[in-house]
């Protein structure tokens, strides 16, 4: 059984396909926007936009539309008056589900979203409903084909992280969200291969799901994923490993 670290790494070997529809580079634009809108545009002094341009670079975006997302946050070009928000509710088999959003008109946002909850038996709740579930982490993935867990582990809690999790195709590595930036630098410098690494909403507990709500749980995260104004997608699922990689193909 796996649950939304396994789910993540799914969307990273489909991130091939979003890209060439623009849908990765759309959202990491917004990204790097609002980090530089918030906190300015120098990434030493600001952490949130060196995490999205490091991811940026990951996708190989140009560096030209780096620069003009930068532009548009600091003032120095126009943008749209983008809010941030959160949706919260419940997926097939009472899952959590925690919506991140970038728009510039919720009412269509919202309603965008609440459709896609009810297509698959779920629906929005109040505010706080399901937030309580996840907190903020930093997640590192570390791929386990060459890596010796014991040593990996060793070195994970020497640099100040969490925990270490076997998914098996890979290790995750969880840190506080300002230790993060170390303890990936750190890793990286003893040669640990990561293949991602990202600030994510991880869930407390799990709901573990099978058969056709498995199935509708994940084609509802890929549709929450595919509206625009959708930046990350976050939940508290269980499902056999078959299930998630069978979606790959769907």
């Amino acid at each position: 059984m796996s649950g939304h670290s396994k789910w993540n790494s799914i969307k990273h070997k489909k991130a091939a396909i979003d890209a060439k529809r623009g849908k990765v580079f759309t959202k990491l634009i917004r990204e790097i926007t609002i980090a530089a809108r918030d906190r300015g545009g120098d990434s030493d002094s600001n952490p949130s936009l060196r995490l999205a341009l490091a991811s940026a670079k990951s996708e190989n975006m140009p560096k030209d539309t780096i620069e003009r997302a930068i532009k548009k946050g600091t003032g120095e070009l126009e943008s749209d008056s983008l809010i941030e928000t959160i949706y919260e509710g419940y997926g097939p088999g009472g899952v959590a589900v925690l919506v991140e959003v970038l728009t510039d008109n919720k009412n269509r946002t919202v309603s965008e979203i609440r459709r896609v909850f009810a297509k698959f038996g779920g629906n929005l709740g109040e505010s706080g409903c399901v937030s309580w579930i996840f907190e903020k982490k930093g997640r590192i993935e570390v791929v386990s084909n060459g890596t010796d867990e014991d040593t990996l582990i060793d070195m994970a809690l020497d640099l100040g992280a969490e925990d270490i999790i076997n998914e098996e195709d890979f290790y995750s590595v969880l840190t506080l969200v300002n230790t993060f930036e170390n303890i990936k630098k750190g890793l990286e410098s003893k040669g640990f291969d990561i293949s991602t690494s990202e600030i994510s909403m991880i869930p407390s507990n799990s709901v573990n799901i099978e058969g056709k709500p498995a199935e509708h749980m994940l084609k509802m995260l890929e549709m929450l994923e595919e509206c625009d104004d959708v930046q990350n997608v976050y939940s508290n699922f269980d499902i056999d490993d078959s299930v998630m990689e069978a979606s790959l193909s769907l």
